[in-house]
């Protein structure tokens, strides 16, 4: 079976010899006759793999065991809700910052819950940015703030975390694990696993305990963080199956030498394709500003939206899969995430000019 460059922006691509690793073991996991999937999550067999997952993860993001990382269902739309109820109390006010779809979600599921103040909105912006420092207006003693540190839509990235005084939660979904940055400035990081750590159907959440304890205690005992890791993490049962293939990813990370290397790789795949855009003489056009380009998420229009569909079916039949822009917006949008080759970029570029020849 041929494998395609698989551009998808979630569910995304997963490193191929983790895919190999789980289905070598899917029948029958380590000689134990059945598969991790149909295995108790209290078992000798599950009990080590959530354990050294959740030791990799902090391992990663180099924090300690104030701590504590938990394996979550509903996604990041879970979490937009999840945060407010537990964290946005009476009188209080949260800080968001809007950056695009993403972070719009979260801010309508806060506004729900308490006051919110968009502290700055660059969410209709074009070409599209992230909010500068100088741009936020910040709450005095605000419950928290709340940022998106990469928009898989419109394909911008903060490259400089802000600098706040309140507790600073983010949505990491899309740019999770794709370069080294300052973890211990968080105390909350959330991220759904199916662009960039894993499969569908596990949300990774990183919360430093003491906050946790301050959670609001009226909330049903399962939406409090502090139930969890009360339970090691498994209140309720896992979803175990996708844990396990996060697992394998954080080794995976480890072996290609860590968010460092990563981060390396990641860049020079995005600027590759940048340089093939701007150097298309306007036929191809980014639409994110230079300064806030995102490394995984590369977004880009051509002349009109019938030569998009074409390029986007030709490339497809090409073996070049899932470049449709987000509904939303529509355009091209190529995913390049961690787990991306860097041969898929390269016939990606190639495609281009020849459809460019071809179409220009």
């Amino acid at each position: 079976m041929a494998r395609c460059f698989n551009f998808s922006a979630g569910p995304a691509v997963l490193p191929e010899e983790v895919l190999a690793e789980a289905q070598a073991n899917l029948l029958d996991y380590k000689g134990a006759g059945f598969s991790i999937m149909e295995c108790s999550h209290r078992g000798k067999e599950f009990q080590p793999v959530i354990e050294e997952a959740q030791a990799n993860i902090l391992k990663l993001m180099g924090l300690g065991s104030d701590y504590f990382a938990l394996f979550l269902t509903g996604g990041a739309s879970m979490q937009f809700a999840q945060i407010p109820m537990n964290f946005l109390g009476a009188g209080q006010t949260a800080d968001y910052i809007n950056t695009g779809a993403w972070a719009g979600k979260a801010i309508k599921e806060a506004k729900l819950v308490g006051s919110v103040n968009v502290a700055a909105d660059s969410s209709k912006n074009k070409p599209a940015t992230m909010p500068t420092q100088a741009e936020l207006k910040l709450t005095p003693g605000a419950a928290y703030v709340h940022m998106t540190t990469n928009e898989t839509i419109d394909g911008t990235q903060f490259k400089v975390m802000p600098q706040v005084s309140a507790p600073l939660f983010a949505d990491m979904s899309s740019d999770i694990f794709s370069r080294p940055i300052d973890f211990s400035k968080f105390a909350l990081i959330y991220a759904g696993a199916q662009k960039n750590i894993g499969p569908a159907g596990v949300t990774l959440v990183v919360i430093r305990k003491d906050l946790a304890e301050r959670g609001n205690d009226k909330m049903p005992v399962i939406m409090r963080y502090k139930t969890h890791i009360a339970d090691g993490g498994m209140y309720n049962t896992p979803p175990c199956f996708p844990i396990y293939l996060v697992l394998l990813v954080t080794r995976w990370i480890e072996k290609v030498g860590g968010l460092a290397a990563l981060a390396k790789i990641n860049a020079d795949k995005a600027a590759k394709l940048y340089t093939a855009i701007d150097g298309s003489g306007g036929y191809y056009c980014g639409t994110a500003a230079k300064d806030f380009r995102s490394d995984m998420n590369v977004t880009f229009r051509l002349p009109s939206e019938e030569l998009e569909e074409k390029f986007c079916k030709e490339a497809s039949s090409k073996g070049m899969k899932q470049l449709k822009g987000h509904r939303s917006v529509g355009g091209v949008r190529a995913s390049i995430y961690n787990a991306f080759p860097a041969a898929g970029v390269d016939a990606l570029i190639s495609f281009m000019r020849e459809f460019q020849t071809k179409n220009g």
